[in-house]
């Protein structure tokens, strides 16, 4: 049962990836689109500004998501490291209860903003929904919450095949272990 999860959750992490990289492309071509018309062309469009930050916004939480799972998210490691090795165990499940928690809080709270913003336009996109655009925020969450659960009851998985496709996995395996 265990392996079925974390198998979907390898689907899931890679559709992460591919939804945050075509967020940055799609905003690293429309803000020099911005520049150039604005600059070059003399008309000034309104379109790609809050396009790039919806962009933005769909790469931060999807992103830190698979960035969760890959054991790529910024942590602050200073106290852990420094801690009595028979007290990193503790510590790790301590961090991983109160990243659930995090994820929880913004589900809720960002679920709220979305529900509470559903039916107001987007001024330069009068079809979308301004609830619309922050949906990455309980969408990321989510998949955090799965990300984190899935660390909870099988362990890292950053050496995984699918999350090391272009990393020596014999390192990341020996990293995670603390042997490095």
């Amino acid at each position: 049962m265990i392996e079925k999860y974390v198998r979907f959750l390898d689907t899931v992490y890679l559709a992460c990836i591919w939804i945050a990289g075509v967020s940055i492309i799609v905003m690293s071509l429309i803000i020099p689109w911005g520049v150039i018309a604005r600059y070059v062309l003399g008309a000034g469009s309104s379109w790609p500004e809050p396009l790039a930050i919806l962009c933005m916004v769909v790469f931060t939480f999807i992103g830190a998501a698979a960035s969760y799972r890959a054991g790529a998210h910024i942590a602050v490691t200073m106290f852990t490291d420094r801690v009595p090795a028979s007290w990193r165990t503790p510590l790790r499940w301590l961090v991983d209860i109160l990243m659930a928690l995090m994820a929880l809080f913004v589900m809720f709270y960002g679920t709220q903003l979305v529900i509470g913003t559903w039916n107001q336009a987007v001024g330069e996109f009068p079809a979308l929904s301004v609830g619309v655009t922050y949906l990455p925020l309980p969408v990321g969450s989510f998949l955090t919450l799965l990300f984190v659960i899935e660390k909870m009851i099988a362990g890292p998985q950053a050496g995984r095949a699918v999350v090391t496709f272009d990393h020596d996995q014999t390192n990341v395996v020996a990293d995670l272990k603390g042997e490095i």
